[in-house]
């Protein structure tokens, strides 16, 4: 640091110019070269596996979704329809001034240089003066971790072990407790547990909000600090503490598995011949498990068909393109993505492929548990007229994340929203959700008796009679619904051709 002699023998700006100058040694040392202190033992080292150029996916974050590389293949008989221009292009190399990136005036210039040097005295006083003396990598990581968190709840610096955690999520096997999260109110929120996961079994719900990881406060946790204290080993334990809506607190001890998501279940043929499919999430293998029930439901004499995305958080925008499509006529519009004017031009995504399923009246089951991907398709399906949405308003999570590793450092990443989605006819989705056209609220409790009753339906081998809880007279309401719409569809349909 500048003693006040120094300060006073040079001229404000210069001073500026001199710290901004430091501040691109310092990032050149510590983040290119590779010459910087050894990172302490709590962060990994730099591995050297190839990273995808972009990846692109409705999110998950999560979701929307974990390991190996995210390819987004094309699963046979389904033509996915090609990403945005941008998730094939190279990572922008490093502009070769603040002003080139900025496009900033002379005037501007100062105010660019000013703020880089606020930053970069931050980061030396850090390292000369905190208690403990931190490498500078980690003192750069977190600021940029700071920096992407700032921005919304999905945008994220991916270190190489979060890197591999996204790929895994999207290929539908990771280890962990089985949720989906995001961030509302400062704390960790479940969008949606995974089917048949621990946390689905000790009974979580979408809207639950986690107070507390073993014992830890959870309050003001990004979303790399929530994944990191909920993933682990298989076999090891976490405690969350929950906070849901018209009870106490109270503390749910879960131990972690390994997480495998299969996508489509439930496939089946209901009363009055409506055929019944689930999508738990949309990972690379959906489109093509979707393609493969719809062809096992069309050997039977189907008069009507439910799609049931309830408690669907989401996942790849490729796949929910896939599903879409083959629900819908040949080119009609599934979702057109905006971001900012100038930097990434409007998109605009139709229905290929040959399946187009159109003469069969449908149902769409949503609740508030439906996010991302599950909310394009059942957008898509309402605007085109081809489905009725029955059940409860979505959760309203439509951004773009673009996962775009850095030119300096390739096995690190930035998560980085670029754009919403819109419906065809312009509906934005983000924080405004899918309402139904027919509402059918169902309680949670009610929901999670549903649930049980489902899985003892579909599974009856995995349950032993002397196992299992009473569900004499329980009925899942918004499926009753959805399935007494298409009959009656049907019985109009006749009387009219009568």
């Amino acid at each position: 640091m500048m003693n006040n002699e120094v300060r006073g023998r040079f001229p404000r700006r210069l001073r500026m110019f001199g710290l901004a100058f430091a501040c691109q040694a310092l990032v050149a040392r510590t983040v290119c070269s590779g010459t910087a202190p050894a990172a302490p033992a709590d962060l990994p080292a730099a591995t050297n596996a190839p990273v995808p150029a972009v990846i692109q996916a409705a999110v998950t974050n999560a979701p929307v979704s974990p390991a190996g590389a995210v390819t987004n293949p094309t699963p046979a008989g389904v033509t996915n329809p090609p990403l945005p221009a941008a998730t094939n292009a190279p990572a922008a190399a490093a502009p070769d001034s603040v002003a080139a990136a900025t496009n900033a005036t002379p005037v501007g210039n100062q105010a660019v240089y000013e703020d880089v040097a606020v930053l970069t005295e931050a980061l030396l006083m850090v390292r000369r003066h905190y208690v403990e003396a931190i490498p500078y990598q980690k003192i750069v990581y977190g600021a940029i971790h700071g920096m992407l968190a700032s921005l919304d709840p999905h945008s994220d610096f991916l270190e190489p072990r979060q890197v591999e955690g996204l790929k895994e999520e999207t290929e539908g096997m990771f280890g962990g407790i089985g949720i989906q999260i995001g961030l509302q109110g400062g704390f960790p929120l479940v969008i949606a547990p995974i089917e048949d996961s621990p946390a689905y079994k000790a009974g979580l719900m979408a809207g639950d909000r986690i107070t507390a990881i073993d014992g830890r406060p959870a309050v003001n946790f990004t979303m790399d600090a929530s994944l990191k204290a909920l993933r682990g080993n298989p076999g090891t334990a976490v405690t969350l503490t929950i906070a849901r809506d018209g009870q106490e607190l109270f503390d749910v001890r879960l131990v972690r598995d390994q997480i495998k998501v299969a996508s489509v279940k439930g496939i089946r043929v209901l009363r009055g011949n409506i055929g019944y499919v689930r999508i738990t999430q949309f990972s690379e293998p959906t489109a093509e498990a979707f393609s493969d029930a719809l062809t096992a439901l069309l050997t039977n004499r189907l008069e009507g068909l439910v799609l049931d995305l309830r408690d669907n958080p989401g996942g790849l925008l490729s796949q929910a393109i896939a599903v879409g499509q083959q629900l819908l006529p040949a080119k009609a519009v599934i979702v057109t993505t905006r971001g900012r004017d100038g930097v990434r031009p409007e998109e605009t995504f139709r229905a290929d492929g040959h399946r187009h399923l159109t003469d069969i009246p449908m149902a769409v089951l949503i609740n508030r548990g439906s996010a991302s991907a599950s909310e394009i398709v059942a957008g898509a399906l309402q605007d085109h007229h081809r489905a009725v949405l029955v059940g409860e308003k979505s959760f309203g999570k439509a951004s773009v994340q673009n996962v775009i590793p850095l030119s300096t450092r390739p096995d690190c990443s930035l998560k980085l929203t670029t754009a919403h989605y819109y419906t065809p006819n312009g509906r934005l989705i983000h924080n405004r959700g899918i309402e139904p056209d027919i509402e059918v609220p169902q309680p949670p409790a009610a929901w999670r008796k549903a649930q049980i009753k489902r899985a003892y339906e579909e599974q009856p081998a995995a349950f032993p009679a002397d196992k299992r809880e009473s569900v004499e007279g329980v009925s899942d309401a918004p499926l009753e619904r959805a399935l007494d719409v298409l009959i009656g569809v049907r019985a109009f349909g006749s009387a009219v051709k009568r």
